[in-house]
């Protein structure tokens, strides 16, 4: 085992960045809330990201501890053919700001919405939409958190040797706290530095295993010795067939526009440069990160053999090749990316529940029930406590963590793909679509799922998606037309 002190020196101080971040992230809320307004400032920082930072917030905010955990298990076990799917990802923050971002945050300035809700309110004035939205944002973040609360307490675990409950209290409290205090300037402002320590780790444990295996040549040759299907794109036993590889296209490749997550940080950049820059830089960086992570992982093979689960292919050579400093610099990577997810989730469950929900439905948006001091009261303490309630579940973890991280995704796809798509792109949609595929939606990939049911071999997002399409073209054309008037606003 290698030496804990020299192991948790760097993520200490990493944790210590953060926190002081978090900290001046919330001084400058305190100046620009003044002028901007409380609930633009907390959920939305202005409106201020520059393309750096906004290229970094969606590239982490998108990547978790499956990028650097695992999908690199997989290509352990799969080769080379595991690493060329991973790079379906490439193009996310293309995709997510080439396609959506710049007229989702021009029609969020017109229309005045702070919250992905606020527009789907604003795009459908349907209370139904929203409201399932909200509950849908609140259920399948909550989920997702927990899986990823969990997967980083265990990771923390089966690196360090100390416990899970140690590692769920040092990076689960740290993320709840700066995202209290700091909102979602803290939010983007830590997801920057936490992707430029996710390119870091990836950097130091590849070069540990190239180092390992004698080059990159020869560790080939020894994958060939072992299995030359590991050299394949197809892999052992034809283990990656064409429509598994469609199906990974669709989740992880265009439908990852219909996540409300990565979406909600296009609401927040400054100007169209900043877009353009981040659209460049954010392909880079997750193209990056997603290769050398895969190649540790398929590489690995050869270095150090035998590892039984997959998931247990990165621990382990990072226990075997790094030293306990640059272990450290490592557990901070996969950390980096679990809390750059929660944060984001975060700061959107609290935006639903008080913005979304109490806000509009209870205290009617009347000025006199909702002054400065209790909006930004409301807001950081429901955020503190949908921390701490997912904290606490996680401190007894479920078995089927799979599952709750395929209910999270996937769901998430399901509900909002076409609501957003069609809601920017088609003036014939209206809240009556709307309602039908995001009803449909949740269920059709539930009922897929759990019966275990595949259309073309298949998984269940691609028919499930190809259905709540379909239904929701035939509920917007069945339904009543939206007015003229609000659609200006959405004419650009």
């Amino acid at each position: 085992m290698l030496d804990r002190a020299g192991m948790l020196l760097p993520l200490v101080l990493y944790l210590g960045l953060i926190m002081g971040i978090a900290v001046w992230g919330s001084k400058v809320a305190q100046k620009e809330s003044g002028t901007k307004g409380f609930m633009e400032e907390y959920f939305l920082g202005s409106r201020s990201m520059g393309g750096f930072v906004l290229a970094m917030t969606i590239i982490a905010t998108y990547t978790s501890a499956s990028s650097f955990i695992g999908g690199p298990g997989v290509a352990y076990n799969l080769g080379l053919g595991w690493i060329l799917l991973s790079m379906i990802q490439v193009p996310t923050a293309f995709l997510t700001l080439g396609v959506i971002g710049k007229r989702f945050a021009l029609v969020s300035r017109r229309a005045n919405t702070v919250t992905f809700s606020d527009f789907l309110r604003a795009r459908y004035k349907s209370d139904f939409v929203v409201v399932l939205a909200s509950l849908a944002i609140i259920v399948f973040f909550m989920a997702s958190m927990l899986a990823q609360f969990i997967g980083g307490a265990r990771l923390f675990e089966s690196i360090t040797g100390y416990s899970y409950q140690s590692g769920l209290l040092i990076f689960g409290l740290a993320v709840i706290i700066y995202t209290t205090i700091g909102g979602f300037r803290a939010v983007v402002l830590t997801d920057a530095v936490q992707g430029v320590m996710m390119i870091i780790a990836s950097i130091a444990i590849l070069g540990a295993v190239v180092a390992a295996g004698g080059g990159v040549a020869n560790i080939m040759e020894s994958l060939r010795a072992v299995d030359p299907a590991l050299l394949s794109p197809q892999g052992p036993n034809n283990a990656i067939p064409k429509p598994f590889i469609l199906s990974f296209w669709v989740l992880v490749g265009f439908a990852i526009l219909g996540l409300p997550q990565t979406t909600q940080k296009a609401l927040g950049y400054r100007d169209s440069k900043s877009l353009h820059n981040a659209m460049i830089i954010g392909t880079f960086v997750v193209g990056f990160t997603m290769l050398t992570m895969h190649l540790v992982g398929a590489m690995g093979r050869a270095v150090v053999p035998g590892i039984k689960i997959g998931d247990l292919a990165v621990p382990t050579l990072t226990i075997e090749l790094l030293s306990p400093f640059w272990a450290g610099i490592f557990i901070a990577g996969p950390l980096a990316a679990i809390m750059s997810t929660v944060d984001s989730m975060l700061i959107m469950v609290s935006a639903a529940i008080v913005k979304d929900l109490y806000f509009h439905y209870v205290a009617k948006n009347k000025a006199e029930l909702l002054p400065p001091r209790k909006v930004k009261i409301m807001s950081t303490l429901v955020t503190g406590v949908v921390g701490i309630l997912v904290f606490l579940a996680a401190l007894k973890p479920p078995a089927l963590l799979v599952w709750i991280n395929l209910f999270a995704f996937g769901g998430l796809e399901a509900v909002f793909f076409c609501p957003t798509l069609f809601g920017l792109f088609w003036r014939r949609a209206n809240s009556t679509g709307a309602i039908c595929s995001m009803l449909f939606g949740c269920g059709a990939f539930f009922w897929f799922n759990i019966t275990k049911t595949s259309i073309a071999g298949t998984t269940a997002i691609v028919p499930t998606l190809a259905l709540t399409t379909i239904v929701f073209v035939l509920g917007s054309y069945f339904g009543k037309p939206e007015s003229e008037e609000k659609l200006r606003v959405f004419d650009l």
